[in-house]
């Protein structure tokens, strides 16, 4: 019998990265006594390791938990572990939108930041009932008044009532949980309408197939529906519901108002897509559920195997990978320098470096990953358009009208005395000012225009080592602008290096290949030759460096006599290093391709 639904509570936590949300969740799992003591582990709801070493949530969670507060009743509470990381905004807007209230966890000593603020305008904009959370008041350095000023000013949230808790202690968790059963409304939803479900995510499982991730609006289902997703089109047998308590038990049925695990033997993870809707395919519903959009990556990176016999092995890797994760995308790819391997697309820069340190731990490879590039619309003089993510195959100048690069508005959180800096590091990355915003804490919000190109090389490195760390960033795509782009190649001995081509803006394209070619000049290795790094922009060479050979003293053994003797060894050294030079052929490292990220 499924629980009544005025019983039920579905709330998501949602917080800036290591405000506490993970370790909140952990208490309040223990309060609700969801786990044994055996069973106990901090951040329980991180399961990958990878999460668990960096301390961040990377895919959502749900977990069953029954409560039984002071009013005598036992409540079903789901909690919705959502990821806090900006690149994976569009799985957080679809958890959000699957609940009816939201814990706005704030770190007392730290206050409001960026991605709090992105997270908390998702969770209004789902209509969600916000509890305000001040977490670590255990810590000397806590200032909860301070901050709930810093709530009401920056959300415009009544932080009068904001509960005061310390998640390592586990004080005023209980209260917590007595206010999200007393705030947070109970679902609404006709269990006896046609079946209606929002997934709010799916994974690959080696036994049940793809694993959806639900949460019924409207309906029920059960083993033996046939059920259809409605965006991809595609029908299959539900096979089992089940629900995390926190470990999967099945039941018999999933109805209205409830979250919960269906399996339905789908082989291909694409057919089951985040924010689509399923229905009953014999009593359909009307409308599929608003908000469904595909997710396009961002950024895009070639990867190659250093061993070229491991290239099948790559390809396995990524194949099981975007079963466990379809935002990635991969294509494959030849390169001259660095032979056969896959342009793939992410969400970000944070997920780039997640999925290729996946890859290398998951799977034992040893990967070159290249410079990271942003997808160009490149307008040809014949009017046709095309979509360019890999710098290499951007036409020569003279060959196209005008490119178009990816700009997004980034709002920076920063303490007053760093928005000089941090203004600065914005207008020297061609960023335009859309506002700057002043609050009584000493805390400055800072809004810019900026290409998504150059946010991807080192921007957010520089942002936190001239705000030492305080400043937080939050982005939002803002579609296409055009702009005076340039194709930077790099020669080494006067071969193109494709892999390490790069578009530049062509004020900064002289400045950036000679940056480029100092640094290659450090990690290349002396070879027994000259070795010439040179930056063109077509066929006009704009910096050249050499790496100078190692030499044999040749002249040691003679002492005394002519200098012809002299001479006459030399000569022959000088044309043994020409006829090297000819043949040989320069083996680049794996930090020569990383240089590119390395220049300012």
């Amino acid at each position: 019998m499924s629980h009544p639904q005025e019983l039920i509570r579905n709330f998501s936590i949602i917080a800036h990265i290591d405000h506490g949300k993970t370790t909140l969740a952990d208490r309040i799992m223990e309060l609700t006594q969801a786990l044994s003591e055996r069973e106990k582990t901090d951040q329980f709801l991180d399961k990958m390791e990878l999460e668990r070493e960096r301390g961040i949530t990377i895919k959502s969670q749900a977990v069953r938990l029954s409560f039984r507060s002071r009013d005598g009743n036992t409540y079903q509470l789901n909690l919705i572990d959502t990821p806090g990381h900006v690149d994976f905004h569009y799985e957080v807007s679809r958890a959000l939108a699957a609940c009816e209230g939201a814990l706005l966890v704030v770190d007392a000593a730290q206050g409001v930041e960026a991605q709090t603020l992105a997270n908390v305008y998702v969770a209004l904009d789902n209509d969600l009932e916000i509890i305000p959370c001040l977490n670590k008041i255990d810590l000397p350095v806590a200032r909860p008044d301070e901050v709930k000023e810093e709530i009401e000013e920056t959300i415009g949230l009544d932080a009068a009532d904001a509960l005061l808790v310390s998640a390592k202690t586990g004080e005023g968790v209980a209260e917590t949980l007595e206010a999200i059963v007393e705030r947070v409304p109970s679902p609404e939803g006709d269990r006896a309408a046609p079946l209606k479900a929002l997934i709010f995510d799916s994974w690959y499982d080696s036994f049940k197939g793809v694993v959806v991730l639900i949460r019924v609006v409207e309906g029920r289902i059960a083993k033996g529906v046939k059920i259809r997703f409605m965006a991809t089109d595609r029908v299959y047998e539900c096979q089992e519901t089940a629900v995390f308590a926190p470990h999967p038990k099945t039941v018999a049925a999933l109805e209205a108002g409830e979250v919960g695990i269906i399996a339905a033997s789908i082989k291909d993870i694409s057919h089951a897509r985040v924010g689509d809707t399923i229905t009953d395919d014999d009593h359909r519903c009307a409308a599929a559920l608003e908000g469904f959009k595909a997710v396009k990556p961002m950024v895009f990176a070639g990867l190659f195997p250093v061993d070229a016999g491991d290239y099948t092995d790559l390809k396995e890797a990524l194949a099981k990978l975007t079963l466990n994760d379809a935002s990635v995308t991969y294509e494959p790819e030849t390169s001259s320098a660095l032979g056969f391997g896959f342009r793939c697309g992410f969400l970000g820069l944070l997920h780039m470096e997640i999925i290729q340190e996946r890859l290398e731990r998951e799977h034992d490879l040893d990967l070159i990953t290249t410079a990271p590039s942003v997808r160009y619309l490149v307008h040809l003089k014949d009017g046709a358009i095309e979509e360019v993510d890999n710098p290499a195959k951007i036409p020569d100048i003279g060959k196209f009208d005008h490119i178009e690069e990816p700009v997004i508005i980034a709002t920076i959180h920063v303490p007053q005395e760093y928005v000089g800096p941090v203004v600065q590091l914005c207008e020297e990355r061609r960023g335009m000012q859309k506002g700057i915003t002043y609050g009584t804490s000493g805390r400055v919000q800072v809004a810019y225009e900026m290409p998504l190109a150059e946010v991807v090389f080192g921007f957010y490195d520089r942002l936190k080592t001239l705000s030492r760390g305080y400043a937080s960033l939050d982005y939002d795509p803002a579609g296409y602008r055009k702009s005076d782009l340039i194709r930077l190649d790099v020669l080494v001995n006067g071969e193109k290096v494709d892999a390490l081509s790069t578009v530049a803006h062509k004020d900064s394209a002289y400045h950036r290949g000679h940056e480029l070619c100092v640094k290659m000049k450090e990690v290349i290795p002396r070879q027994m030759y000259d070795v010439a790094i040179q930056a063109a922009i077509g066929s006009r060479v704009v910096t050249r460096v050499n790496v100078r050979a190692l030499r044999k003293d040749v002249t040691a053994k003679c002492y005394g006599g002519d200098i012809t003797r002299k001479r006459k060894l030399l000569e022959k050294q000088k044309k043994g290093k020409k006829r090297m030079k000819a043949l040989g052929a320069v083996e680049l490292p794996q930090e020569a391709f990383l240089t590119v990220l390395k220049v300012d």
